[in-house]
């Protein structure tokens, strides 16, 4: 057996290999299969979750276009023009919390290259100019003002930059780009949001994975906004338009070059129509409480995340009808839905009082393996309601597919809803429904259906 050893060791070597290869490649084979995922098998991660039951931010825009009434500046602007001389982070969230809004998104530097910050990557910022004589830092204000005030606190930092003479060199515009996050994402606490803006270009192609290698490093729980063009490098997606305005169905998985990946909406539009940025003698096209309103329910009542855009004026304050419009959408809102009928009216039911006990944090939970259930109220005296709010628990991922809500009129269940996607929270608003027992029949399921809220309003007109 000595002498033949060593004859069988190549074969004995080779075959190993071959082995070793095959075992491998049966191995990978469920790493491959994953990628053929279904829509039901993708859940949200933790921070998704927490951003989700935020629902509405604001962001706000601040900087050398305040001055000179422009919406996109060209990098021209001289620093010496930006001076806020009543500057007052802390009204600009008193404003925002009134509103009702739970988190704040800064732009630190839009496509004008003007910075916020004092910035040790250039002289084009603050510190260029005669604002509390070049030692202010809006960055630091606004987020310690958004902390103070229990606000969750984001920044915008464009990419695009046309003042940076460095931008017309790629490897040294990123580097310039890469240091400047840097300074943003070490300084400034937690951020709970990060816009990731593919704005401009100018032959100039941007290194995307370097940078959110950089912002994961210093930021693992910061969520990223960016279009879906951007798929891969984003967590929140764009709706599409600027309009506060999400399409139905809204469904939180989405599906870019065959991969599916977890990706809330969140939909931007302006307070003032079609301007970001402050300007004068700009009253008229402030938006009315109405259109706030309409904006929500397409926004929130939709699944998805309404992100406001707020601009403080060149006193570096938000103007007193901004503040007052921002005060009465908030009380609005927490009026329109604060009688939930169901929740006062509603005869008690242990098996379903996760449902209708106002608290997202409990939920309702159909029969375990069932794809179709009902999820009933029966009320003490008849109550007529016109809107309903249904909130899907989604931490196991989105799985109602078909539903209706209906009503019974004393013989027969009348739909008065119906639908495909729940989501994260849904609204509807339909002719005024008079009934002593209301339910949501959830037709179609992917898997065993979570609901955290169930409630029923009677708002009257719009």
């Amino acid at each position: 057996m000595d002498i033949i050893k060593p004859r069988l060791a190549p074969f004995l070597a080779k075959s190993v290999r071959l082995l070793s290869l095959l075992i491998l490649s049966v191995v990978a084979l469920p790493s491959d299969a994953a990628y053929a995922q279904n829509f039901v098998d993708i859940k949200p991660s933790p921070q998704q979750v927490e951003w989700q039951d935020l629902e509405f931010g604001v962001i706000i825009h601040l900087g050398t276009n305040t001055y000179l009434d422009r919406e996109w500046g060209d990098g021209t602007a001289s620093p010496q023009v930006f001076n806020p001389t009543q500057f007052d982070a802390e009204q600009w969230m008193r404003a925002i919390k009134a509103a009702g809004a739970k988190y704040v998104v800064l732009v630190a530097k839009h496509h004008d290259g003007f910075c916020l910050w004092p910035t040790e990557q250039t002289d084009y910022g603050v510190n260029s100019s005669p604002w509390r004589n070049g030692n202010g830092d809006v960055v630091r204000a606004v987020s310690d003002a958004a902390r103070k005030f229990g606000l969750k606190f984001g920044i915008y930092l464009s990419p695009w930059d046309r003042h940076e003479p460095k931008y017309k060199n790629s490897a040294e515009y990123d580097n310039y780009y890469i240091a400047e996050l840097g300074e943003l994402t070490s300084n400034y606490g937690d951020l709970v949001e990060f816009w990731l803006d593919g704005a401009g270009g100018a032959g100039h192609t941007y290194d995307f994975p370097r940078i959110i290698e950089n912002l994961r490093m210093k930021q693992p729980n910061t969520l990223v906004f960016a279009d879906a063009a951007l798929f891969e490098y984003g967590d929140i997606r764009w709706a599409g338009n600027e309009d506060g305005t999400i399409p139905y169905e809204n469904w939180n998985v989405l599906d870019r070059h065959g991969y599916l990946r977890w990706r809330p909406v969140e939909a931007d539009t302006p307070l003032h129509k079609g301007h970001w940025f402050w300007h004068p003698n700009d009253e008229s096209t402030l938006k009315s409480l109405d259109e706030l309103i309409s904006t929500y329910e397409r926004t929130v009542g939709r699944g998805g995340q309404l992100m406001l855009g707020l601009a403080p004026d060149r006193r570096g304050l938000l103007p007193e009808a901004d503040v007052k419009r921002l005060e009465e959408f908030g009380w609005a809102v927490q009026s329109r839905y604060s009688e939930n009928l169901i929740a006062q009216e509603r005869i008690h039911n242990a098996a379903t009082e996760a449902a209708f006990d106002g608290d997202p944090d409990t939920f309702w939970s159909a029969p375990q393996g069932s794809h179709h259930a009902f999820l009933e109220a029966d009320v003490r005296e008849p109550v007529t309601f016109d809107h309903t709010l249904v909130m899907e628990w989604l931490n196991d991922g989105q799985r109602v597919e078909h539903f209706r809500i209906e009503a019974w009129d004393g013989r027969t269940w009348k739909s008065v809803v119906e639908g495909q996607a729940i989501g994260h929270k849904r609204i509807d608003s339909f002719a005024p429904v008079t009934a002593s027992r209301i339910r949501l029949n959830i037709v179609s399921s992917s898997a065993t259906a979570h609901i955290r809220e169930f409630q029923a309003f009677h708002i009257g007109k719009n």
